[in-house]
């Protein structure tokens, strides 16, 4: 009877939740979706007037730097709705249906208790800053600073609906666990305190890394350890907490991370990047591993127009595995390469890992772009010739070698899309636009070729476009914002000094510092995500380097290519389980397959370690 009972009110509840969710999306998704579109034209004009007018335009920084912050928080709350939060979930998926449930819910409670701390402090942190001016366009700091407090509001509706999905049970658990860490945190506060900085080990190791492993999102671990931290061991206010959040994401170098995944996506739909494979394939096809040189080549080349991994893998493997599987080649050799040509490209220009270090570390972008090139091509040619050896290709009897008059016509096709690197690196570099505004050179480009000379632009799929664009840029730097003010609280509690004080007393010196970076930055990049790992651990570690005589381009490769590893290695790199499935292919395929690889590109970064030149060489 309370199984037929179940059946018979469910669907009305189920049905209205279902209404409230579309119309809270349409919500956040078309503001998202407008900013995206707003901070294109604000950034296009801005190049137009300054490089073709010759008037610079005051107020476009100003009034960017506003509409990013919205874009952010509305693209963040989209985020929360597709579930699209960066998170862990190798260890969920190995539990019973009930526990999965109850952990799933952990997931969304989790985020939804961060929020409803969150806002008060939010409202109060925007209302604070009526009084403050903009300096070009005069608006109050509220226009800005009040984006924080309505994401968390519309993130907390989303929690809300979310959390209405579950069962009861789910929930009383849900409270249960988080109440009984509450209360212990609450009984204990004195023990924490009288533990001096060895409590950062339970909050920012046991606490943050019991989250993670539950597949709470990162970015909100990030920030509710981050407050129970304040909150048990010191008297800094919350409204901190919000300001802090706000720096993290308020840097205008972050302005190109939007822009970058628009791109990427103007790319694939525009089938500039199958042009660009065409005419690999044309070239080396024939050849024994050829189309490995190819998957790697054509890595290289789309990412740098995407400046994201996860767009270059899925620009370039739905048109190379079929025919790669066509030949005879291993499905887990296949997403063994691909995973390892992600981790090769991190540092091929403009990825969003080298803007995102630029701006929290104060490194030049441009000399990161410079320097990002050549330890991305030794790590390939490492891969390459791995490849050779290991892929075997069984069916190539009907495989012939390209004419020269195909490999032509190829190239003349893919030279428009082959143009967009080099258009994005020579705009940088001759000063024409800033690394934050150059992506919208690419878009408008890859607009204008994409509609007249691929004839390939489809309206409909622009508003997706936009929408997915906000989505993952709301993603990535609401992880920066929560790493920031997590970072900030490691700062004050001295942590820093003391990691500069045992770094710099490492055996061997700056070799030394080196080897323990590399060690460190692998496992962070598995556990925590290329980004945040950087976010959190760039600013600590940047001025030990220079101070030990190590150039900070030269070991922004290093950490970067270490940290590219740990995110594609099995079984906690979530970069591993993106290849796989842009692959269409089992992880469980390439779990053994891929240690070589992995193997190959350590080699290649040690070389890149132990030969400064490579990455500093052609730096002025």
């Amino acid at each position: 009877m309370a199984a037929g009972h179940h059946i018979e009110t469910m669907p009305c509840p189920s049905l209205g939740l279902t209404h409230l969710d579309r119309a809270l999306g349409m919500l956040i998704e078309i503001p998202a979706a407008i900013a995206v579109v707003a901070e294109v034209g604000i950034l296009l004009t801005s190049v137009f007037s300054r490089f073709v007018l010759h008037q610079p335009l005051v107020w476009a920084d100003e009034l960017a730097s506003t509409v990013f912050l919205w874009l952010a928080m509305f693209g963040a709350a989209v985020a929360l709705r597709r579930g699209e939060h960066m998170r862990m979930t190798a260890l969920i998926g190995k539990l019973s249906p009930a526990w999965r449930a109850r952990i799933e819910a952990i997931a969304v409670g989790t985020p939804c208790l961060f929020i409803g701390m969150l806002l008060l402090p939010a409202v109060d942190y925007a209302q604070n800053e009526w009084v403050v001016e903009t300096p070009a366009l005069g608006l109050p700091g509220t226009v800005r600073e009040a984006a924080l407090a309505v994401g968390c509001l519309l993130m907390l509706c989303v929690s809300g609906l979310r959390l209405a999905r579950h069962g009861w049970r789910d929930l009383g658990f849900v409270a249960v666990v988080l109440a009984a860490i509450a209360a212990a945190l609450y009984l204990g506060g004195s023990q924490l305190q009288a533990m001096g900085n060895w409590n950062l080990a339970f909050f920012f190791i046991a606490l943050l890394g019991a989250g993670v492993l539950a597949g709470v999102p990162i970015a909100f671990c990030f920030g509710l350890v981050t407050i129970a931290y304040l909150l048990c061991t010191t008297s800094t206010p919350l409204e901190v907490v919000p300001g802090r959040i706000n720096e993290g994401m308020s840097s205008l170098i972050l302005l190109a991370v939007p822009l970058f995944i628009l791109l990427g996506q103007l790319i694939e739909m525009t089938q500039m990047a199958k042009a660009m494979v065409a005419f690999l394939a044309s070239l080396l096809g024939h050849v024994r591993g050829g189309l490995s040189y190819v998957l790697l080549g054509a890595i290289m080349l789309v990412s740098g127009i995407s400046g994201a991994k996860t767009a270059d893998m899925a620009a370039v493997a739905p048109v190379l595995f079929p025919e790669m599987k066509k030949r005879g080649m291993e499905e887990g050799e296949l997403v063994s390469l691909l995973a390892a040509s992600g981790a090769m490209a991190e540092t091929i220009p403009p990825s969003l890992v080298l803007i995102t270090i630029g701006s929290v570390t104060g490194v030049s972008i441009a000399a990161l772009f410079t320097g990002g090139l050549l330890p991305g091509i030794v790590l390939a040619i490492a891969l390459a010739i791995l490849a050779r050896q290991r892929i075997s290709e069984s069916n190539l009897k009907d495989v012939k070698r390209a004419s020269l008059q195909v490999v032509l016509r190829t190239f003349v096709v893919a030279l428009p899309a082959l143009a967009i690197p080099v258009l994005i690196r020579t705009a940088v570099v001759e000063g024409v636009a800033t690394a934050t505004e150059v992506s919208t050179i690419g878009i408008a480009y890859t607009i204008v070729v994409g509609i007249l000379v691929y004839r390939r632009f489809d309206v409909k799929r622009l508003y997706p476009m936009l929408v997915e664009t906000a989505s993952l840029s709301g993603a990535i730097l609401f992880i920066i914002g929560t790493a920031t003010c997590m970072a900030w609280a490691l700062t004050q509690s001295g942590f820093s000094h003391d990691l500069a004080h045992i770094m710099s007393l490492m055996p061997g010196g700056r070799w030394g510092f080196l080897l323990i970076s590399i060690v460190t930055f692998i496992v962070l990049g598995s556990v925590l995500e290329g980004i945040p790992a950087m976010v959190l651990f760039g600013p600590l570690l940047f001025p030990i380097a220079r101070q030990l005589g190590v150039h900070e381009v030269h070991y922004a490769m290093v950490v970067i290519l270490a940290m590219g590893i740990g995110l594609f290695a099995p079984p906690f790199g979530l970069g591993y389980y993106s290849a796989c499935t842009i692959g269409r292919v089992s992880p469980d395929a390439g779990m053994r397959k891929i240690w070589p690889y992995l193997g190959a590109l350590l080699a290649g970064l040690l070389i890149v370690a132990a030969v400064p030149w490579i990455s500093i060489g052609f730096l002025s």
